[in-house]
């Protein structure tokens, strides 16, 4: 009978403990699944949020429906970066210029910041030059606007920045541009025969230069100068004080249109209200 149990339990080994494993106390090996293989690859070709389909970006814009951007992009209607697009499912980065029927188009949510220019800042989008007025609304929106004209690093004063092309292409206007006020300090007080010089409009190099208005702020010295111009550039002022031989000390935009640094302090930013961007484009 002990022969037979000693048998049975080499026969069934049931009961027996398993090997102990080398891995027992440590995580084992597990050979990737070829479905984690595939990931590094998923996420290199649709990680890209630059990107986005062509019928995408036009419907974004609030043109039209996905649907009816496929039929006009088939029309050859659309161009990226100035060339005509048919193809369906393209793909376009949020830096490209997209043109609709000749208008450019922009899928982002339209954005209108107001800013009060201090002294130290440059006016440009552009990375590495220091200080720039793009660092002061950093905060206003994720929306990529850029501003509208120029004041020099040392100039004070009012600036708008959009992503609005429609508004840019209204302040760039030669006929139709927006008009700002600048409060200007000379360095020696304006002739009254350059004040009506500026006045009446001169010719420098050829070109005819016009103001809407030009102004003493102070009757004693007459240094101090208001002057009102449609042109958006910075140069503009050194061009026409520089045309009589002045330097300008100071420049401060006090106005843009009917907008005014009224509860902006110096450095901060605000958004437009629809009233103001209305009023702004009846101008």
């Amino acid at each position: 009978m002990a022969k037979n149990r000693n048998d049975n339990r080499k026969s069934t080994g049931a009961n027996k403990p398993k090997p102990k494993s080398r891995y027992s106390n440590a995580k084992a090996p597990v050979k990737p699944a070829v479905k984690s293989e595939q990931k590094p690859v998923k996420k290199a070709t649709s990680g890209n949020k630059d990107e986005m389909r062509l019928n995408k970006y036009i419907a974004n814009s609030g043109i039209c429906s996905r649907r009816d951007a496929d039929q006009y992009i088939a029309m050859g209607l659309v161009t990226v970066n100035g060339k005509i697009i048919n193809e369906m499912g393209y793909k376009v980065k949020l830096s490209d210029e997209v043109r609709y029927d000749g208008a450019r188009i922009n899928p982002e949510k339209k954005a209108y910041v107001l800013l009060n220019k201090p002294k130290g800042f440059a006016t440009t989008t552009s990375e590495g030059k220091g200080k720039t007025i793009m660092d002061l609304v950093a905060n206003a929106t994720s929306s990529r606007i850029k501003p509208i004209g120029r004041l020099g690093r040392g100039s004070t004063g009012l600036i708008l920045l959009t992503n609005d092309e429609t508004v840019h292409n209204r302040f760039t206007n030669s006929n139709k541009g927006v008009p700002r006020l600048f409060q200007i300090e000379l360095d020696r007080s304006l002739k009254f025969e350059d004040f009506k010089a500026i006045q009446e409009g001169f010719r420098d190099e050829g070109k005819l230069i016009t103001v809407e208005e030009i102004s003493y702020i102070d009757n004693s010295s007459k240094n101090m100068i208001g002057l009102k111009i449609k042109n958006t550039g910075n140069s503009i002022l050194h061009t026409i004080f520089g045309h009589f031989k002045y330097e300008i000390a100071k420049v401060d935009c006090v106005a843009i249109g009917h907008l005014t640094k009224k509860d902006l302090p110096r450095g901060h930013w605000k958004h437009l209200t629809a009233q103001e961007l209305n009023l702004l484009m009846m101008i």
